[in-house]
Order: structure tokens, then sequence, then C-alpha cells
């Protein structure tokens, strides 16, 4: 038996990042929605071996024990004495080390699949438990849709997002490491967004105030190493993006448009400008 789960990407809407914690992680308050870029996780039980095994199509993907994907199926079978191996496909579309939390969603799914292809029963509320001991984003992808996600990432708290605008996703021909960037965050200069009010403004379809009130904490701190992500958004906004923000530590720039046509539009014009760039609505 096959069991195929979707691993879709996701944009920061707001992301504070509060105080330092003394395990070594930053405190952060975000509100995080998934969008329709998503990889897809395929996974088969093979009985007559032990072994987790992984192949995929994109070659940028690390097929061994580093991959959030391994990660979650190895701590899935030890906790639930799990004796059989498992082969994992990861069908790869979210570029990777963009900000867009693709292994971590891919590890998610992973863990959605294997609780159906072991009929373990497992809740979301305990799967996400389960992924807070893989990574940070793991907890919120469990789930994948609009949330409000606290601590270093393990409260996550589902709200209603009833308006689902055109996103640009637009990745840079470079990645960016989130460990280096939170290295470097000064906690007294960076801005600090207001996540309440953006919470109130998502939840009351409130456009014009979601809009006023997205923001990251980490943008000025990834900007300064990399200046071409501020050429990225000077383009998004000259064309008439409603709102352009880059999302979690980078590099990926997003562009949120309300309207289709204008959302093509401000796409078309952008392909010159990088390669990887995506059309795609908010779940």
């Amino acid at each position: 038996m096959e069991i195929t789960e979707k691993a879709p990407a996701k944009i920061n809407l707001g992301l504070d990042v509060i105080s330092k914690r003394t395990d070594g992680y930053h405190e952060l308050d975000m509100i995080m929605a998934s969008v329709d870029l998503s990889d897809r996780i395929t996974v088969r039980e093979l009985p007559d071996s032990s072994d987790i095994k992984l192949q995929s199509n994109s070659s940028f993907v690390p097929l061994n024990k580093k991959n959030h994907v391994y990660k979650a199926a190895a701590l899935i079978k030890k906790r639930f004495h799990i004796e059989t191996g498992v082969a994992i496909y990861i069908d790869k579309k979210i570029p990777v080390a963009a900000g867009l939390a693709g292994g971590s969603s891919d590890a998610a799914a992973t863990l959605r699949a294997l609780n159906q292809l072991w009929q373990l029963g497992l809740s979301l509320a305990e799967l996400a438990k389960l992924g807070e001991e893989i990574g940070s984003d793991v907890p919120y992808c469990v789930y994948g849709q609009t949330a409000r996600v606290t601590g270093r990432g393990e409260h996550v708290k589902p709200i209603t997002n009833t308006k689902k605008p055109w996103v640009i996703l637009v990745k840079p021909a470079f990645g960016v490491s989130t460990p280096d960037i939170f290295r470097h965050v000064d906690l007294a200069t960076i801005t600090h967004p207001d996540i309440d009010t953006l919470e109130a403004a998502v939840v009351n379809a409130d456009v014009d105030k979601v809009l006023q009130n997205l923001g990251n904490s980490l943008e000025d701190v990834t900007l300064d190493k990399h200046p071409l992500i501020s050429k990225i958004k000077s383009h998004l906004t000259a064309r008439g993006a409603d709102a352009v923000l880059m999302s979690g530590s980078g590099p990926t720039v997003f562009a949120l448009c309300h309207q289709e046509k204008k959302a093509h539009r401000i796409c078309d014009s952008i392909k010159g400008f990088c390669n990887e760039v995506y059309l795609v609505r908010m779940l």
C-alpha cells in the first residue's frame, strides 16, 4: 500500500523575534499561512527490510539521515517499535533553503503519511508534538493552515482565514542559513510587528489592516547580507503589488495581490529578474 501526502510551503505574514531563550533558540510570535506550492511525499512499506530508503526527483535533497523526512520516519519507527522498513519518495517542488519551510513540511507530511500507513491513530496534536523533536517549523506544518505560532514554534493555534489572495513567490538564486541569520539578530534594533493586530485583522477579514500590519523581524538582518532582496521587493512594489515581504529568514520574497490579472502581470514582469518565480494561492 502507498500513501501520498501533500507538503505545502508556508509564508510568514508576521514574524516577531521577542527574546533569546535559555535553550539557545529565540522566542517567536508569528502568523503563518500555507500556500499551494507543494511537495508530495509518498510512503510505501518494505516488509522484507527494516531500512528507511529515500528517493527524490531533486539533486538538492540529501537522501540520508540529515534529511528531516528521514528523521521523521526514524522517530516514528523508534517511538512505536515499528520493525518493518519504508521507502519514501520526495517529489520536490518547493525551493530549498528558501524560507518556505519545505524541509519541515516534508517531515510533517511524512508523519501524517506514516500515521496512516501503520494505522497509529495519532491526532494532529500528537503528530505536532512529535514534530517538535525534528524542527521548529514542523509542528505548524503538521496542521498546514493559517495559524498563530509561538514559543520556538511548538505552540500552534489555527485561526480562521477567509481571504485567499494570489501570492507571487520570488526565490533568488542563493540560499540562506536560518541559524546564521538568527546569530546576527540584535533584539534592540530589529523591528517588531504587531502580531496581535495582525491576527485580529486576519480573523476579521480586514484586508487593509492585514496589509498594513505585515512584518518580519528578520527581514533587515537578511537584507543587510543580501541587497538583491531589496531590489526584488522594490520591483514588486513598483509593479503594483498590494504588499511585499520576505518570508522567514529568506531569501524568498512574496507579494500579495487580490486581483488575478494584476497578479499575473506582476508575475510575468519579475520572471526576467529571477528564474524561480511561482504564482500560487493562499490555502
